[in-house]
């Protein structure tokens, strides 16, 4: 279940990642939307990191490739 969710937010992150390039390219810095999706993307990376700590600490997942 962890694993999904950590899964899932860096989908989430590559999502705005690239919204962000789009509204750079589209908007040519005009409005607020490219800062807003660095807001999400930053917030959404500070939560994935916080997950694996997370999941490191109570032993969810172990360091190591495979399983």
């Amino acid at each position: 279940m962890l694993k999904a969710a950590i899964v899932l937010l860096l989908v989430a992150t590559l999502v705005s990642l690239f919204s962000g390039l789009f509204f750079l390219v589209k908007d040519e810095g005009r409005t607020s939307r490219v800062l807003t999706a660095l807001l999400v993307r930053v917030s959404l990376t500070a939560l994935t990191v916080a997950l694996i700590a997370w999941g490191f600490y109570s032993g969810q997942l172990q360091p190591g490739f495979g399983a």
